[in-house]
């Protein structure tokens, strides 16, 4: 039962820890944070479970074993036993509602309940259903351990059962500290969108090779891409005449060739190169609103231009 109050309170103490991570990472960008403070909440998520490694895991299994030669039978396990299916009731329909929340994620991510708890982009969700689950357990354990000393008149089950609720927390704990500690180090998107993201990058007419590709979750959802091209010239000079028509560039480099001296040539070429450049820019930004449609949850992109000596534009 001590087990079970210290893993209450270190359960309470927890989730506001998570609703003041959720609060504070809707804050928008700023000049001291420009992609934003999404990854905030997995600051406090990997709080919050060093917290159930600590306090709920540590104190119970502590706690357990030095009642191991001193246990003796609860006085009034009426009590206990009503305490206990009052708590699972409470903590079973809040299981219920976690346990939905992780499934919407999983639905908007495209995943399996299974996968997007392994591998989602927010852990958040995630260490609220584990944490009421393994709550539920718990209260499960304690139950068996209080039935095993009244059925016996062995008070050992009842130190037994603390531990191996320790334990539980141990291992849940552990494994939320791995899930925060990878969305804190930044992990990569999903190898199926990455694929088609590249996928349609290969295929584009205006790009010649990639270079360099990187992607990682900024938050729960939101990605950045990275990528460095070989751009197509030819392509990006054919797209720009087909935009604004070939003869008017035509009869200007014309009318220029014929003049005396190479000002008016020189000049009329610094306007096309200018017009290419921006047309190049014109492409970069296609480029960025296709990938943002094939994966709606990248924010961020940065295309640069591929210098064949080493050297990106």
């Amino acid at each position: 039962m001590l087990a079970e109050l210290v893993h209450s309170v270190a359960d309470f103490a927890n989730q506001v820890l998570l609703a003041y991570g959720l609060n504070s990472s809707r804050r928008g960008p700023d000049a001291l944070h420009p992609y934003g403070y999404s990854k905030e909440r997995f600051v406090w998520s990997l709080i919050s479970a060093v917290g159930i490694f600590c306090l709920g895991s540590g104190a119970t299994i502590v706690h357990g074993f030095q009642n191991l030669c001193s246990s003796h039978p609860p006085e009034n396990i009426h009590y206990a036993a009503f305490v206990i299916g009052g708590s699972f009731l409470i903590e079973g329909a809040s299981l219920l509602v976690a346990i939905n929340a992780v499934k919407k994620g999983a639905a908007a991510e495209g995943m399996k309940m299974w996968d997007y708890v392994w591998r989602g982009h927010d852990p958040t969700s995630v260490a609220v259903m584990t944490e009421d689950g393994a709550a539920v357990t718990g209260l499960a354990i304690a139950a068996a351990s209080l039935v095993a000393v009244n059925t016996t008149g062995n008070a050992i089950y009842d130190p037994i059962g603390s531990m191996i609720v320790g334990s539980l927390l141990g291992m849940v704990a552990i494994f939320l500290i791995q899930r925060n500690r990878h969305a804190l180090i930044g992990r990569a998107i999903d190898d199926h969108d990455m694929e088609r993201v590249l996928q349609f990058l290969k295929s584009d007419p205006v790009v010649d090779a990639l270079y360099d590709c990187k992607s990682e979750v900024i938050g729960p959802g939101f990605f950045r891409f990275k990528s460095e091209i070989d751009f197509n010239g030819v392509m990006v000079v054919q797209n720009y005449l087909e935009r604004t028509g070939r003869g008017e560039w035509s009869k200007q480099f014309r009318e220029a060739a014929k003049s005396e001296d190479d000002s008016a040539l020189l000049k009329v070429m610094a306007c096309y190169g200018e017009d290419v450049v921006e047309a190049l820019g014109s492409e970069v930004d296609r480029l960025e609103s296709e990938i943002q449609k094939i994966v709606p949850g990248i924010r961020h992109v940065d295309i640069e231009a591929h210098n064949p000596e080493g050297m990106s534009i």
